[in-house]
């Protein structure tokens, strides 16, 4: 409530949105919040932010299950669809990771040490793995998989082996720029005021880089393991089969690209452009 009250204060009534300046005080103010969060809270938040994430990524399995549509057509409609895991978070409240890499500005800002910033990113992680493992077990037993005539099956078990397949490379390059896309819409969230805004801010960043096939490491801790079972379970038709080593490295080379693109591209980035009007906010506000 205290960052809300301070962030409204400096907006002013009449404002749409903060400034960039703005923002960057919000960000860290909010980067304060979660650092100083109990592991046991953070930790449940992060479940339910993986829940909402891999929400939005088995809709995403719905819209390619459908051979019918188009390339271009189902990406888009994929990325539209997905964005709802990222509304959630922003709107329900709860414990991103990717989201979570613009705590860089809290940290550069003096508000926490790295050694918060790094604990509290490692619960977040972990939290955000379980809440996707959870879906994954939740959609065997409701058989998710037969949906379309076992076509969503077909689609877990395509998308996994895709990702599983990519090279180190492509995956970390792949994983910046999803992260720069998804925390963009998190720092516009956080200058919006009202729940449209922050839908708004949410959408169209999420359905860019989704479309553009780009790698997110809480979605992929949902989309791998969930491919893995459907295969297990044979019910992932003739897709190739995902590779448990290839798994291993998407996840590592995909979460390594993601800390690049928001902690450091945007995190970073808007520090170093509006540090010194932080500075002079800050002695603003007392």
């Amino acid at each position: 409530m205290a960052e809300q009250k301070s962030a409204g204060s400096s907006a002013g009534k009449g404002q749409d949105c903060l400034s960039p300046a703005q923002t960057l005080r919000k960000a860290a103010d909010v980067g304060a919040g979660k650092a100083s969060m109990s592991r046991g809270r953070a930790f449940v938040l992060a479940m339910m932010a993986g829940l909402f994430i891999a929400m939005g990524a088995a809709l995403m399995l719905v819209v390619k299950s459908d051979s019918s549509l188009g390339f271009a057509f189902s990406q888009i409609l994929s990325g539209l669809v997905f964005s709802v895991g990222l509304f959630l978070v922003v709107v329900a409240g709860a414990e991103l990771f990717t989201g979570n890499n613009l705590m860089a500005i809290g940290c550069l800002s003096g508000r926490y040490g790295a050694g918060r910033l790094v604990g509290s990113w490692l619960t977040v992680y972990a939290g955000n793995f379980v809440g996707s493992l959870l879906l994954v077990l939740i959609l065997a037993g409701a058989n998710f998989a037969g949906l379309n005539g076992g076509a969503v099956g077909v689609a877990a078990a395509s998308v996994a082996a895709s990702k599983a397949s990519l090279s180190p490379m492509v995956a970390f390059c792949r994983g910046i720029m999803c992260n720069v896309l998804v925390c963009l819409a998190v720092w516009m969230s956080f200058a919006g005021h009202t729940v449209v805004d922050k839908f708004l801010a949410c959408v169209m960043p999420v359905m860019g880089f989704v479309a553009s096939g780009y790698e997110h490491c809480v979605a992929n801790m949902f989309f791998l393991p969930y491919g893995l079972l459907t295969q297990a379970l044979g019910l992932g038709g003739g897709a190739p089969a995902v590779s448990l080593a290839g798994t291993c490295s998407n996840l590592l080379c995909v979460t390594l690209g993601n800390l690049v693109g928001g902690a450091i591209l945007v995190g970073c980035g808007y520090w170093l452009a509006y540090r010194r009007d932080f500075v002079v906010d800050a002695h603003a506000n007392g």
